[in-house]
């Protein structure tokens, strides 16, 4: 390989991101309001940073905002059923949130918000580079895909994120409140663990 080629490559490993980069760019947060508006700790990503599949939500909840981990509540512990339910492990897959604040009493996040926060969620996706990604809600489809459509039309159907399948569907919290769409969920997560086979 050519000198100057090794030195480009050296020079674009230096400012390649890693979910390292990512948080210590994050640092203590004030890019939007929500750092003001009661929040105890910002919530980072977690679990397996080269996992094939990832889960991505709105924004931490109360007991997310205490541990500093996302999905661990009521419906954190729905989601690690619906993870194994495909045969996976909840440390076998990454997840994290549009927003990594809570926003007060749990509303769903402002526009200017997940403006501020958006860019590290997909960063790190371009790090983790998963095969599938599960968005979980409206407001992580609407901003992971950048359209406006319902989230109960867009399930069902993978979408495309620059090559990488997405796959919309219900979030835990929405089946805590309506347990009939978790056939809904059921099917979705079907589809994705189906697609996960054929793509190894």
């Amino acid at each position: 390989m050519p000198a100057d080629e090794v030195r480009a490559d050296a020079a674009a490993a230096k400012t390649a991101d890693t979910i390292g980069s990512i948080r210590a760019e994050i640092g203590d947060c004030t890019r939007c309001k929500l750092h003001s508006l009661g929040r105890k700790q910002i919530v980072h990503s977690t679990g397996n940073f080269q996992a094939d599949l990832m889960f991505v939500g709105e924004a931490p909840g109360a007991d997310e905002d205490e541990q500093g981990l996302p999905f661990v509540g009521r419906a954190g512990q729905l989601l690690t059923k619906i993870i194994e339910s495909i045969g996976l492990r909840r440390e076998n897959v990454c997840i994290g949130n549009i927003n990594r604040c809570r926003p007060p009493g749990n509303r769903q996040p402002e526009p200017d918000e997940t403006a501020a926060c958006r860019p590290f969620i997909l960063r790190e996706i371009a790090v983790v580079r998963p095969k599938v990604i599960v968005v979980l809600g409206a407001t992580a489809a609407h901003n992971l895909l950048e359209v406006k459509t319902p989230i109960s039309k867009l399930r069902g159907n993978f979408h495309d994120y620059f090559g990488v399948k997405v796959m919309p569907t219900f979030h835990p919290a929405y089946l805590l409140r309506d347990p009939h769409k978790k056939r809904e969920v059921w099917e979705d997560m079907k589809k994705v663990r189906d697609m996960l086979r054929s793509e190894l």
